[in-house]
């Protein structure tokens, strides 16, 4: 079987100075590797096909037959390294703690440790009608199970 650490090696050594991150690496027992990769301006076809290229010109065939696919994360997958984090400032995520928490705001900054992000949150005013104000949380990465873009159609 292909190690995930080979594979990551590859993806290192041919996005160094491109401005390419590796989101993730999945390896499967039959050899068949998915590569997720991406940059702050998005990741075009042609640039999956180099790295697709330079992945497979440094592994033989003769030696172990593999299944490869290099893509970007796609919308649905949850965020998983910083630079997808730094690269979604500004949108409206929405986060899952380790306790269960589900949290929903717009990513307004990234911080040594997490993130800020701004929620709408109700609050009972002097009047009878809570009034919807914006209010920052900061979340440590160690503390966030999952989180991902919420899509909008505006």
């Amino acid at each position: 079987m292909i190690g995930k650490e080979k594979i990551q090696e590859l993806v290192c050594i041919h996005t160094e100075g491109t401005g390419l991150f590796l989101v993730d690496i999945h390896v499967s027992p039959s050899n068949s590797i998915r590569v997720l990769a991406d940059s702050k301006e998005g990741i075009t076809l042609e640039e999956c096909m180099q790295l697709s290229r330079a992945i497979e010109s440094s592994l033989d065939r003769e030696v172990e037959d593999f299944n490869l696919e290099v893509s970007s994360p796609g919308l649905s997958e949850p965020l998983k390294v910083i630079p997808q984090y730094e690269k979604n400032i500004g949108r409206e995520v929405e986060i899952i703690s380790d306790e269960g928490e589900k949290i929903r705001g717009r990513l307004t900054e990234l911080t040594g440790k997490g993130v800020i992000i701004e929620e709408l949150v109700k609050i009972k005013g002097e009047k009878k009608k809570p009034e919807i104000k914006p209010v920052n949380r900061e979340l440590c990465f160690d503390s966030i199970k999952t989180a991902k873009i919420v899509i909008t159609f505006k």
